[in-house]
């Protein structure tokens, strides 16, 4: 299985010794040793993965990089968080993916509320299995627990992703600036209740909601 380590915070080095990864197309940076790389249709998921993306609206451009040596990763200076995947599933917007183990399964699924980003559409993309999975945030991430005491409400524009036992329910009518008097702010939010971790950047994408 290939070896991943970050290199500062916007850097990932995968090593592979015969191993492969998946990567978001042009992410590769440098890479020593011999490596060959191979765009993937459909996210990594063939000819169905491609049609189900397509009518979703989750877009990702994934290459395949196999070889011996080690590979650099980047996009966009963008911080980079590794997730460790023991046989669960990871929810992950795909424009915050940049490298899986070749093993991780990845699909598409509907969440039933995932609309607040716009261009993502009500579907997000899964990642399964056991391995690694690198994942991106304008700004450093921050990992929040969820526990059955302690719900969790994120504006959509700054979830990145989420694994555990969480259900998401979609709320609107309330933001956090409008509790604070102010005139603009985001008309909806999740709230992630159960048992699991939520990740969230520090900076927000447009979203459907607009101003209130």
């Amino acid at each position: 299985m290939a070896t991943f380590r970050l290199q500062g915070s916007k850097v990932l080095a995968v090593s592979m010794a015969g191993d492969a990864v998946k990567a978001k197309n042009g992410s590769m940076v440098a890479y020593d040793g011999q490596m060959a790389f191979k765009k993937m249709s459909g996210g990594g998921e063939g000819l169905r993965g491609m049609v189900a993306r397509r009518l979703t609206g989750e877009q990702m451009e994934v290459m395949e990089v196999r070889g011996q040596g080690t590979c650099w990763f980047a996009d966009r200076a963008s911080e980079i968080n590794l997730v460790s995947l023991h046989g669960d599933k990871l929810w992950v917007e795909a424009s915050n993916l940049l490298c899986t183990d070749a093993g991780l399964r990845t699909g598409t699924t509907f969440t039933g509320m995932r609309g607040g980003a716009t261009g993502n559409g009500l579907f997000t993309t899964t990642v399964e299995g056991t391995g690694q999975a690198a994942i991106m945030s304008d700004g450093p991430a921050v990992v929040l627990r969820v526990t059955p005491q302690y719900p969790l409400q994120v504006d959509p524009g700054a979830y990145i992703a989420h694994q555990g036992n969480l259900q998401q329910h979609f709320q609107s009518g309330v933001t956090f600036r409008t509790l604070m008097g102010e005139g603009g702010g985001e008309a909806f939010q999740i709230r992630f209740e159960g048992d699991g971790l939520v990740y969230v950047q520090p900076s927000e994408r447009n979203t459907i909601g607009g101003d209130v």
